[in-house]
């Protein structure tokens, strides 16, 4: 194209429209009225992204055989077994191994908090359809995904469905700016709203400004109603800092997150609730306080039964 007027005004054109619909869809949220060419991007663009990412991968299989793993009640003892036998037919390299203990602890999480999950690969960062702190997964609506399903891994919250295409899905990571969650603190009934602020921890608002709260506390999910967009007990983070309290109507934290946001592979989508309420089960257990060494020192006395020199280094009576 020449460098015309007519093709500068059109670029500008263009990119005023850009601009506006980026900023129609911000302020849409669930509602944006693009969320429609959102979808039928995401069936564009899935197959191809989950093309890319098919590229002779073992640990495919074992996601796979979360993702089909049956009953609810059969459904830990099929997974252990299924992973066992892939265990031994997947080769030992560190990017296997890496994937693999991923996905026992993520099997381990599944099983203490009685979540049914379809498990799955993320196979892209970002989203073509915008600007979040997103990912896509190889799971779709053919694997019974649905938009407003809880994601987790082996550490704990990850986010939940926004978008679904027939292969793959988009979700929207619990550091995002426009995720809230509720939580509630361990061991207690202190509720609040935490909010995602991308590379730095996670803001939460507790109901209760007199809350007693210190650094160290830890947080899960409270849930939402019919397990959706959030099943209860999932591990959040934990407590880096309290503001101070200041007599308001509610009480500031800031939490470090169990996940790592920028290093996620394997993940479950929760496709079935649990029956009651985990509560803090599914916590990882708290370091044991490593104790204080001691010494204690044994003055022998001489032969002669007098007290034994003061002597330096160098042997010289001081």
């Amino acid at each position: 194209m020449r460098d015309t007027k007519e093709s500068r005004l059109l670029l500008v054109l263009l990119i005023a429209i850009a601009f506006a619909l980026i900023t129609v869809d911000i302020r849409g949220g669930r509602n944006s009225p693009v969320d429609g060419a959102r979808q039928a991007a995401a069936a564009v663009f899935g197959p191809i992204e989950n093309g890319m990412s098919t590229a002779v991968d073992p640990v495919g299989n074992a996601v796979s055989a979360v993702r089909d793993s049956g009953d609810r009640h059969d459904r830990l003892a099929v997974m252990e077994k299924e992973n066992a036998a892939l265990k031994a037919e997947l080769g030992s390299d560190d990017r296997t191994r890496s994937r693999l203990n991923q996905l026992d602890k993520m099997l381990k999480v599944a099983g203490q908090g009685q979540y049914g999950i379809k498990g799955a690969q993320v196979i892209a960062i970002g989203a073509a359809q915008g600007f979040s702190w997103t990912i896509t997964i190889d799971a779709g609506a053919d694997d019974g995904i649905k938009r407003d399903m809880t994601v987790l891994n082996g550490d704990g919250l990850v986010g939940r469905v926004t978008t679904v295409g027939p292969d793959t899905a988009t979700v929207l990571l619990a550091n995002d700016p426009d995720f809230t969650v509720g939580t509630r603190m361990e061991a207690g009934d202190e509720l609040g709203f935490a909010s995602g602020q991308g590379d730095r921890p996670l803001r939460v608002e507790l109901l209760n400004g007199k809350a007693e709260v210190k650094k160290g506390d830890r947080l899960v999910t409270f849930g939402s109603q019919a397990d959706k967009p959030f099943v209860p007990g999932v591990p959040v983070g934990v407590v880096s800092r309290v503001d101070p309290s200041g007599g308001g109507l509610t009480r500031t934290l800031y939490v470090t997150p169990y996940v790592g946001f920028s290093k996620l592979d394997i993940v479950g989508v929760v496709v079935a609730g649990p029956k009651k309420d985990p509560r803090d089960e599914v916590l990882p257990a708290k370091p044991k306080p490593v104790p204080t060494p001691t010494v204690t020192v044994t003055v022998t006395p001489s032969a002669d039964g007098s007290a034994p020199d003061d002597t330096d280094t160098d042997g010289q009576q001081q």
